[in-house]
Parts: C-alpha cells; structure tokens; sequence
C-alpha cells in the first residue's frame, strides 16, 4: 500500500469533497521527493490502461407494461415477484450482462414507493395498492443488482396513462384523475398531454423524486414521446395549443410540440445532475431520425410523427447516452443495422456514448438466427473508436426462456467474460484511491476494506502475454478471493466505472 493511499484512508468521511480529489493536496503538502515516493509505490506496475479488457456496455430490458418480462402475471405473491427478479438478475450474472433497464413507471404508475403516483396494477393486480406483505421492488432491485455488480437504469415513460381500455380502473392519484382535461384517448391509449405545464411537472418531479430517494445509476427514455400515430387521428391537444398561440407563441404544431418534448429532455438532464452529478440520462429513440437520413432509409419520420429531434439532443449534449432501438436486420438495405448505427455515429459532437439498441425478440416473432445478432454486436464493436460503446437487447425474455438457444451462444461466444462498462470523463473522470492492504496468502488475495465510501466493486485482471484481462468484477463488499497461479492485477472502481491504479501480485 502507497503511503499517499494510507493518507487519503484517514480522513473522515464526512469532510465536504472527496476523498480521491485531495490526491494532488497531499503530494504538495507532504513535499516529497521523487526519490521519497519511489520507496512507497509498489515494485511492480501493470502496464498502462489500454492494454486492459475493453469496456463495453451490455444491457437488457426488462419490461414491465402487460407483465411481458416481469412480474410475469399482475398479483403474484411478493416470494414469487422477488424470485423471478433474482432469476432474472442471476441469468444476467450468468451471460456477463452488466446493466438492467428495468421499467419502474409503465402507465403514469410505480413499481415503487411514490407519494406523487399510485402503485402499478401490473405490479399488484390492482392500481394504487401496495405488495402484501409490503417491499419496495425497485429498492430491493436496485441492492440485488449492485450485489451482483450490475447497473439499474430506472425506465420511465414520460406521457403514457393507460395502455389499453382493459387495464382497469386509475386510482384516484393517477395524473389522468387528477388532470383529466389532459388526458387524452387516443386510440386505444390514454395519453397525457406533453405541452400541459402541471403535465410537464408531474413527470419531472416523478423522476427526480426517485434520484433522490434511490440509489439508481440512469434514468431512462425509450421511444415514446407523442404517441405514435392511430389510424390517422389527430393527436387532441388543439386547446393546449391555442392556448399557447393566445398567449403570443408564434411556432407552428409541429414545432411546438418538439420544443415541448425538447424541453423536457434538457430540464431532465439539468435536474437530474443537479440532484446527483453521477446519475446518468440515457434515451433510447426510434432507429431513424428521419426517412433519407442517411439516403436510401425508409420508414416512419419521428422528427414529424413522434416528434423527438434526438439529433439536437446529441448536439446540445442532453443525454449521456444515446441507445437508438435499430431493430432491423444487417443486410436489407432500407433498414440497415450498419448503416444506421454508423449515421447516429456521426451525429455525436459531445461524444456520448452510443448503445445500439437490438431487437432480440426476432428470435421467436420472426424466427431471425442467433447468428444475426453476433453479428450485430460484432459490428458495434468495430466502431468502439466511433464511440459504439455496447448494446442494450429487447427483450429479457428471450435470455429468460432461452429461446433458440441464444443463452449458449451469448455465454460462449458473445460474452464470455465479465466487462466493465464505458465510463463517462463529463461526469466524473477522478479514479478512486488503489486497493489497500493488498496480500497474498498461499493462492487467497486479499485487501482492506475499510473507508471505501468511494468503491462500487473491485476489478481482478489476470496477465496474459502482453495483455491484461478481466477475470472477476467482485462487489465492494468483498475483501479476498482465490486464484490459480498467475499475476494479477487489483483495482478499485467506482459507480461511475473510474479505475484505481493498480496493485499487482504474483500467486506461486
């Protein structure tokens, strides 16, 4: 252990910035030589960070609208509800799947604890009545996740009320009850206006109230802003916005109704890294921007339709990533995987990261091959440069139920070993303090684990050759393991996945 790394451990935790931050403070407070440091630093070094495992980013969906992933029928005993989301949590262990996206506000509802909207039907059977006996889905989701080192990104959809006339009654709290001169049908939807000003609200407080009650790592957008278009029906907000033509606003619908959407994604990145710096806003949008964007691409125009300008959101730098859904196959050319994920490439001047979004649900709607979708991320790794940092599939079901056999393939041959994911410098790019107390006792490492308020999990890399790889992403919680013969390398990471130096070791 570095003697700057015994310094950084005894101060208190409670002083008013971070740990890691004084790095630099000690070194000219201590004034020490060059000479004077040599003999605190560890003999050996691993090689610098490019020579370590690559970090990728490997999520899933877990959809809770209509029980399509979890829970998987409304009204399950809470045992039941806990032991399908442990199944589903250690299958995503199994795979080397480093982040759930688990959908905590389907229908205007929570699978939370929420003082501002009911608890959801899907959940309980019945919309505003809590677990019996009581817990709080998210908050045990969000523990057994981190348990396992795996991110919870908290999806919200921002405007949907009700899915379908068949989901029952809303409970008196519901937005669509208390603002129904918003709430629109529309279709088979119920769906509340997003130019409504207590509207706009409802949905910013909903979500910042769960940054600041949970210990969530994202907040996230999927495709659904305005409804997309039924039957050619006109959405019904003409009130909402000759009320604003009244007050003197001079946009056309279209626009106005894309500032109403634009809005709201800028105050959402603004408010939530007001609340937690380290909390991340990721959007995952329609897989075309617009039909001709690049030429040669057909399909439905979101700029027109959904209203999403998700191009000026990556211009502005409104997300921390961007998972566009390109749900199409890698060789017909109107809708080409490749051809599309390298035009949202080159939409990125703040460089987020970018996580294609992959539709693995084809395995059983369309019979497409697990070959399609290696291939699929295959191709995003190729343009890792480009910042195609990883993949999010739709849905868990299919690594849930093993459908044609994907599970083999993924833990074979797509994934066969743990990875850290990307992290984000714009955020955070401070590393924690190295692991302390490093040892080695006949074939068990261990280190200390006290005062690492800063630690989310600790990084084991194995030498091989030239190169470092990553044998075991181990919670923080953890204080040993044991290993093979071999060198090892030892770093602390926190939640915004910054790296430590390292410790290195040699097992006889």
């Amino acid at each position: 252990m570095n003697l700057i790394s015994k310094l950084l451990a005894k101060i208190p935790k409670n002083i008013h910035f971070r740990r890691k931050n004084l790095l630099w403070s000690c070194f000219l407070i201590l004034g020490l030589t060059l000479t004077q440091m040599s003999s605190y630093l560890p003999t050996s070094r691993a090689q610098q960070p490019s020579s370590f495992s690559p970090r990728e980013f490997r999520g899933v969906w877990v959809a809770s609208v209509a029980n399509i992933d979890w829970p998987s029928q409304p009204g399950l005993p809470v045992t039941q509800q806990k032991t399908e989301l442990l199944n589903i949590l250690n299958r995503m262990q199994e795979l080397n799947l480093n982040a759930l996206v688990l959908q905590v506000r389907p229908n205007g509802d929570a699978f939370y604890n929420s003082t501002i909207e009911p608890w959801s039907g899907w959940l309980t059977g019945k919309q505003g009545t809590p677990p019996q006996p009581y817990y709080d889905p998210l908050e045990f989701a969000i523990a057994e996740s981190h348990k396992r080192n795996i991110e919870l990104h908290a999806w919200f959809n921002p405007y949907r009320a009700q899915l379908s006339p068949n989901d029952g009654s809303f409970a008196s709290n519901h937005a669509a009850v208390k603002y129904p001169q918003y709430a629109y049908r529309y279709g088979k939807y119920v769906w509340l206006d997003p130019g409504a000003k207590v509207v706009q609200d409802q949905t910013f407080n909903t979500i910042i109230d769960v940054v600041r009650r949970y210990d969530i790592d994202a907040v996230h957008f999927d495709d659904y802003f305005y409804p997309y278009p039924q039957g050619g029906q006109e959405f019904p907000d003409y009130q909402t916005y000759n009320s604003y033509k009244a007050s003197g606003g001079t946009l056309s619908l279209s626009n106005w109704r894309r500032q109403n959407v634009n809005n709201m994604v800028e105050r959402l990145y603004q408010g939530i890294h007001a609340e937690k710096p380290y909390v991340k806003f990721g959007i995952s949008p329609f897989g075309i921007y617009r039909p001709g964007n690049p030429p040669g691409i057909v399909g439905l125009d979101q700029y027109e339709s959904l209203y999403a300008d998700v191009k000026l959101w990556l211009a502005k730098g409104w997300v921390d990533y961007l998972a566009p859904q390109l749900y199409w196959r890698i060789d017909p050319p109107k809708q080409s995987y490749p051809v599309l994920l390298n035009w949202w490439l080159q939409q990125n001047p703040q460089r987020r990261h970018i996580y294609a979004g992959n539709f693995l649900s084809q395995l059983q709607v369309s019979g497409w091959p697990v070959s399609e979708f290696e291939r699929q991320v295959a191709i995003s790794r190729q343009r890792a440069s480009q910042l195609s940092l990883g993949n999010i599939f739709y849905s868990m079901k299919m690594f849930r139920d093993n459908v044609a056999g994907v599970n083999n393939v993924f833990k074979n041959y797509v994934y066969p070993t743990p990875a850290l994911p990307p992290a984000m410098p714009w955020l955070d790019n401070q590393p924690p303090a190295p692991p302390m107390g490093v040892q080695v006792n006949s074939d068990v490492i261990s280190w200390n684990v006290d005062n690492i308020e800063d630690v989310r999990s600790w990084a084991l890399y194995q030498q091989n050759g030239n190169q470092w790889e990553l044998l075991q992403v181990l919670n923080s919680a953890t204080n040993a393991v044991r290993v093979n013969p071999g060198t090892y390398a030892l770093r602390a990471v926190d939640r915004l996945a910054n790296e430590s130096l390292e410790e290195v070791v040699t097992v006889q």
